[in-house]
């Protein structure tokens, strides 16, 4: 109940501030790819087309990729010149993961402000550059946004979009709280100048994962960041279809949590105990106690759950989500006895 009322209930009750000034500053969009032909022919129109009057630009990467990818880029470059396509034939030794293209790609930015997303994400609207830009201010350096999940039938698409949600619920709140400790490639901008202020990725180059929520992680202060829920401003990708492909992602994903700062470990480690104990002391209690107990002090949290989860689903477009709730509330007890060995186990070394 702390971390619903002290932290959720933040971005629950989150109003996106006035600004005086809406100036637009010019924008450099990174985009790293491999083997993504098709994903680029589907998803690229969608960044081209932004409804953006200032300069900018869309800085596609391509490493090393086997397909028809780099076809694809130049048949699109005949139609918009700004597109910068830097074509990467060597693999980077010693650096795993998509770090030394995402690197090449936001050194060869034009422009201060950089905004990430991935060849299979599409922007919700034309006016998501002009929603992310807009969060920055005198003292911002890093925008955190909403990567979400396109809306399919079934049961696998409502848990992969319950967790993302459960996963932005934090990440959001916490840097409205002013903890911020990561980020998602799928929708993220920083200042350039951060970048190279910190060296890149150097401190974490040897770690297959993390080049959004680690670095991040290291850079982020309760001064230099703001984030954008604005449902213009969403990204949104293909979810994974198979339970096996999903799993391995998000077990992918989670092993670079113990890298993370110790004030940072403690309260997501914190906040995922008292979740996996939750219904396992609340069967016990109501057991060898006195039944009625344990149920009132359970209905006190529902119902905060459920009003903070209403609003926060509202916020980012996930309302349909919302009668599921209990029921995927329960899950993530099962999901974290999944994901709990990813902390201590070493990461494989794939592109990412």
């Amino acid at each position: 109940m702390f971390y619903y009322l002290y932290f959720f209930s933040r971005l629950a009750t989150y109003k996106i501030p006035a600004k005086e000034n809406t100036s637009e500053h010019p924008v450099s969009v990174v985009i790293c790819a491999r083997d993504e032909a098709d994903n680029l022919a589907k998803n690229l129109p969608g960044v081209l087309v932004q409804d953006y009057r200032t300069s900018h630009e869309v800085v596609v990467v391509n490493d090393n990729s086997m397909d028809d990818g780099k076809y694809v880029i130049d048949e699109f470059k005949q139609s918009f010149k700004n597109i910068n396509h830097i074509q990467l034939t060597q693999e980077a030794k010693m650096i795993s993961g998509k770090k030394f293209p995402l690197s090449i790609g936001i050194k060869s930015a034009k422009y201060e402000i950089v905004l990430l997303t991935d060849a299979d994400c599409i922007p919700a609207s034309e006016f998501w550059m002009q929603k992310m830009q807009g969060a920055y201010t005198d003292d911002t350096e890093i925008v955190l946004g909403y990567g979400a999940y396109q809306k399919r039938p079934g049961l696998l698409n409502k848990l992969i979009r319950f967790e993302t949600f459960h996963t932005a619920i934090q990440y959001l709140s916490y840097a409205l709280a002013g903890v911020p400790y990561m980020g998602v490639g799928r929708n993220l901008s920083y200042k350039k100048q951060v970048f190279l202020r910190n060296k890149g990725f150097s401190s974490i180059n040897q770690i297959p994962s993390g080049d959004d929520d680690l670095f991040i992680n290291q850079v982020a202060t309760a001064s230099n960041t703001s984030i954008v829920i604005d449902k213009d401003a969403h990204t949104i990708s293909e979810p994974k279809k198979r339970w096996s492909d999903w799993m391995t992602q998000k077990y992918r994903h989670y092993t670079t949590s113990r890298y993370y700062k110790p004030k940072h470990k403690f309260l997501l480690g914190l906040y995922s105990i008292t979740l996996f104990l939750l219904y396992p002391l609340l069967a016990v209690t109501m057991i060898f106690y006195n039944w009625w107990i344990p149920l009132a002090v359970y209905g006190v949290r529902f119902l905060i759950q459920a009003i903070v989860f209403f609003k926060g689903m509202k916020k980012l477009n996930e309302s349909d989500l919302w009668p599921w709730f209990l029921f995927l509330d329960i899950w993530i007890f099962f999901y974290y006895l999944f994901t709990l060995p990813a902390i201590w186990k070493a990461p494989r070394k794939n592109w990412d």
